[in-house]
């Protein structure tokens, strides 16, 4: 039970979201985009929002800055938000434009504000789960692919509604979070999506 627990935080890393979405999003949608294209920005996020972190969070280790990558100490995760949302920024301005791919450009800028909350809350030494605030993300933007795209992805929602379960119980099994940073983590990853949808929905 300890390692099925463990891998659910694993395989839902909030690193990992951000591509997880784009991959959603490049297979369902229908319009026709080069695969060359889709390459080149599923390469670009991966870069930016999983290799570049990574590369940082070492730094900040030998630093002492953090002492795992899941930042369980809530000052831990001033730096790394404040490096995220700049290369989150960096994605919305540079990989994906609101005219060509308007549903994963504001899918983006969702993020975007979960990470500003996520980072405002630390100054006031609050902590929330950034892996609910991940997954929530991620089920809402599939929630509104569905509706937008008139297709039924109850699979893929069901299977995201599952993992939420499972990671929270898989932070509280690890006495990482709390019931109340958890659901403050699932409300501010699920509410940007939410009011985006009256962008591009």
């Amino acid at each position: 039970m300890n390692v099925f627990l463990r891998l659910g935080s694993i395989l839902f890393h909030p690193l990992l979201m951000p591509l997880m979405g784009s991959i959603i999003y490049f297979n369902l949608t229908p319009r026709f985009i080069e695969p060359e294209l889709i390459t080149s920005q599923l390469l670009a996020i991966s870069i930016v929002t999983i290799a570049i972190p990574l590369v940082i969070y070492f730094l900040l280790k030998s630093l002492g800055h953090v002492e795992s990558i899941y930042l369980r100490n809530v000052q831990e995760r001033k730096y790394p938000l404040m490096i995220q949302c700049i290369l989150l920024l960096l994605i919305i301005k540079v990989v994906f434009s609101p005219y060509n791919n308007p549903e994963v450009y504001y899918f983006f800028v969702g993020i975007l504000f979960t990470a500003l909350t996520a980072l405002i809350m630390v100054f006031f030494k609050l902590k929330v789960s950034l892996h609910q605030a991940g997954l929530a993300g991620i089920l809402f933007f599939t929630i509104g692919l569905s509706a937008h795209f008139k297709i039924n992805l109850l699979m893929i929602i069901s299977v995201f509604l599952f993992a939420n379960g499972w990671v929270a119980s898989s932070r509280l099994h690890a006495k990482a979070h709390t019931y109340p940073e958890l659901g403050i983590g699932f409300l501010i990853g699920a509410f940007p999506q939410f009011i985006l949808y009256n962008v591009w929905l």
